[in-house]
C-alpha cells in the first residue's frame, strides 16, 4: 500500500464515527474525503467546524481542514481505501436495515478499482460483508479477486472517540486472509492498539456480542431497580454494598437503555437466531420495559401531587441524552419519557446540559428547571446535576444522579 501523503482514503457518512475517523486519519497526512448526503453536514466541516458535540474534534478537524487532508463532499471520489460509517438501525420488527449500507456500497461501485480496499464499519448482521461482496462482484464481476473486503467494527465511547480510536485494540475480519492482512496494515496507520485477525463473520460477531453482554449486564440492574423498589429498598445503595464484593461490579440502573449500539445491535443476533438467544431477548425486553415502568411511576407522583395541590404538576425531565455528559439523543429512552409525556399534555420541561439549542425540543436551563419545576426527574447521571439543591421539590431519580 502506498506511503501516507500520496494515500487516498474516502470515508461515506460523517456521523458520530465516521468523522473523528475522518479526522484522526486526515491527521496523519493521508488525504481524505468524507462522503455525507447532508449537505448542512458537509459545508459546516468543509468550514473547519463540526455538527456534534465530541472532546478535541473541532480542533482536529479544523487543523485537518486548514492543512487540505480533509474535504467532504457528497460525491465519492476515486481512492485507495473506501470505508462506510454508514448507520444500521433495524425495521420496526426489529429485523436489520441494511439500506443505508446498500446504498453506500452503490455509490462507490462505479470508483472501485484493482487494488481497493472496501471496509465496512458499521454494525452489521453476521454475513453482511460477504452479501456487499456478492453484490460488488455481481456489478462489476472483472473485480473479483483484484479488491480487498473486510469488516473492522469500532469500539469506541461518545466523550472519547478520538483517543479511544487510536488507543484500543480493533478486531478486523477480512472475506479472505489478504483482505484481513491489507485491512490490517491500513489500520495500523493510526491505531495504536494490537489488531487481532480473524475472518468477515467472525468480527462482525464480536461487535454485536459485545454490546449484547453490556445489554445483559444493565438488564440486571434495571430489573434489581424495580424489585428494590417495590421491596422499600435504596437501589443505589444497595448496588454501591454489593459491589463491595471482591468479584461483583454491578451497573447503574437507568430509565431504560438507548444509543445506536447496546439498544440495537442485540437485536440483530436475536433476529438471525430467534431459538438460540433467549438471554439476549429477555434482556432486550427487561430494558425496554424499563421505560415504560419509568414512565408509569412518574404519572403515579403526578396525580398524587395534583389531587394534594388541585394543579398540574411542573415536571423537569433532567437528561435527555442517552448516556451521561454526551449530547446524543438517538434511541434515548430519556427522550422517550420527556416524550411520552409532553404528548399526554403534561407540564414538561426538557433539560439537557449538553445541548444549547434543538430545533425540535425547547431545552430549559438547569437551575431555572430547579428553581420553577415542582417535580424533578432524574433520566441521565450528567456530571451537572452534581450537588443541585432540590429543597421542597419531589424529586424521582431513575439513574443514581442523586448519589454522587
Amino acid at each position: 500500500m502506498k506511503e501516507n501523503a500520496k494515500l487516498q482514503v474516502t470515508i461515506l457518512g460523517l456521523g458520530y464515527i465516521g468523522l473523528p475517523t475522518a479526522a484522526l486519519i486526515a491527521s496523519k497526512g493521508i488525504t481524505v474525503h468524507g462522503v455525507d448526503v447532508n449537505r448542512t453536514v458537509v459545508d459546516t466541516i468543509n468550514k473547519g467546524k463540526i455538527h456534534i458535540v465530541e472532546p478535541d474534534l473541532e480542533g482536529l478537524v479544523h487543523f485537518a481542514v486548514r492543512k487540505g487532508t480533509l474535504v467532504a463532499s457528497q460525491k465519492v471520489r476515486p481512492s485507495d481505501v473506501f470505508l462506510l460509517a454508514v448507520p444500521t438501525p433495524f425495521k420496526k420488527n426489529h429485523q436489520p436495515d441494511l439500506s443505508f449500507v446498500e446504498k453506500a456500497t452503490r455509490m462507490l461501485l462505479p470508483q472501485l478499482k484493482p487494488g481497493n480496499l472496501f471496509i465496512i464499519e458499521s454494525t452489521s448482521p453476521v454475513g453482511t460483508t460477504e452479501k456487499m461482496a456478492r453484490m460488488i462482484f455481481k456489478e462489476r464481476p472483472e473485480l473479483k479477486g483484484k479488491i480487498h473486503i473486510a469488516y473492522c467494527p469500532e469500539r469506541v465511547l461518545p466523550g472519547s472517540v478520538i483517543y479511544e480510536l487510536q488507543q484500543n485494540d480493533r478486531v478486523i475480519g477480512g472475506i479472505d486472509a489478504a483482505s484481513t492482512d491489507a485491512a490490517s496494515q491500513f489500520y495500523s496507520r493510526f491505531v495504536r492498539g494490537t489488531l487481532h485477525k480473524t475472518n468477515s463473520r467472525t468480527a462482525e460477531m464480536t461487535k454485536l456480542v459485545e454490546n449484547a453482554y453490556r445489554d445483559v449486564n444493565i438488564a440486571f440492574a434495571n430489573e434489581l431497580s424495580v424489585i428494590c423498589d417495590k421491596a422499600g429498598i435504596n437501589v443505589t445503595e444497595l448496588i454501591t454494598l454489593a459491589s463491595k464484593h471482591p468479584r461483583v461490579k454491578i451497573l447503574q440502573p437507568g430509565p431504560g437503555v438507548g444509543g445506536h449500539c447496546i439498544a440495537v445491535d442485540p437485536w440483530f443476533i436475536v433476529s438471525a437466531f430467534p431459538e438460540e438467544s433467549r438471554l439476549i431477548r429477555q434482556a432486550r425486553e427487561i430494558n425496554t420495559h424499563k421505560t415504560t415502568w419509568v414512565l408509569s411511576k412518574i404519572r403515579e407522583a403526578a396525580r398524587a401531587f395534583q389531587k394534594k395541590h388541585g394543579r398540574q404538576a411542573v415536571i423537569a425531565c433532567m437528561g435527555l441524552a442517552y448516556k451521561p455528559d454526551i449530547d446524543d439523543l438517538r434511541e434515548s429512552p430519556a427522550l422517550d419519557v420527556y416524550t411520552h409525556l409532553e404528548q399526554e399534555g403534561c407540564s414538561v420541561m426538557a433539560v439537557e446540559p449538553n445541548i444549547r439549542k434543538h430545533p425540535q425540543l425547547a431545552i430549559t436551563d438547569t437551575l431555572r428547571a430547579v428553581r420553577e419545576a415542582d417535580m424533578l426527574v432524574y433520566l441521565v447521571r450528567h456530571k451537572e446535576f452534581q450537588g443541585l439543591q432540590t429543597d421542597g421539590k419531589i424529586v424521582l431519580d431513575f439513574c443514581g444522579a442523586m448519589g454522587f
